[in-house]
């Protein structure tokens, strides 16, 4: 029969991929450490999951007291529970992940020395396994965008298919041919609702504007595919 002093000393933590558009670039929320182990070191957001709380409570509270933002909607990412992942004892974390638009400037809470946005391409090294969480992250990102209308979120409420097209060129990291990436998203039903209004603003001829349509789901998928 087992007894507690069989065990090592056992943690739960939640971390925190946080992701956005801004300046062109997509962008990662991360905060640097302000105490050991990795003091100085840019890491995700997050910490020790309390007795009383629920993972998801954890990642809330943790969110916003590392970084100032709140009111994001978090889902889970996945489980990461290496051996020697923490140098302190044995952490078992679970990731979460948000991609949303118009994200504010972090402030950063009393356990980190700072918090910023950095573009994913610019991130090279982070503390603990997080360049792992985040690389994950990333890619569960772009493949949301591949069968959900989030790439929608991140126009304005009308806009061109060029605009909704620089969303996905900046989420996926690819160059979009724009006759193949109009038909396809012209071909889901939901996705665009026609405004029957236009506009020159991306210049050239006038371009038609739309809203997001009703889909939930994008039926058939916008698959990624690296045009030549």
């Amino acid at each position: 029969m087992y007894r507690p002093s069989d065990f090592p000393p056992f943690a739960v933590t939640v971390d925190l991929v946080v992701l956005t558009v801004r300046g062109d670039e997509l962008c990662a929320l991360l905060v640097r450490r302000g105490e050991a182990p990795y003091r100085g070191r840019w890491a995700l957001p997050g910490g020790f999951v309390q007795v009383a709380e629920s993972v998801d409570a954890a990642a809330g509270r943790e969110l916003v007291e590392e970084t100032g933002v709140s009111g994001l909607h978090l889902e889970q990412l996945g489980t990461y529970g290496e051996p020697g992942r923490d140098p302190r004892m044995r952490v078992v974390s679970v990731a979460y992940l948000a991609l949303a638009p118009d994200l504010p400037v972090p402030v950063a809470g009393t356990d980190a020395a700072g918090a910023a946005w950095v573009p994913v391409e610019e991130v090279s090294s982070l503390a603990f396994d997080h360049a792992r969480i985040l690389e994950d992250g990333v890619e569960r990102a772009r493949a949301k965008l591949e069968y959900t209308p989030l790439g929608t979120a991140f126009c304005g409420a009308e806009f061109t298919v060029a605009e909704l097209r620089r969303v996905y060129e900046i989420v996926w990291g690819v160059s979009l041919d724009p006759r193949n990436f109009h038909r396809k998203v012209t071909g889901v039903a939901g996705l665009l609702s026609p405004t029957g209004e236009s506009t020159s603003r991306d210049g050239g001829r006038p371009a038609a504007l739309y809203r997001r349509g009703g889909a939930e789901v994008l039926y058939p998928p916008l698959v990624r595919a690296p045009v030549s």
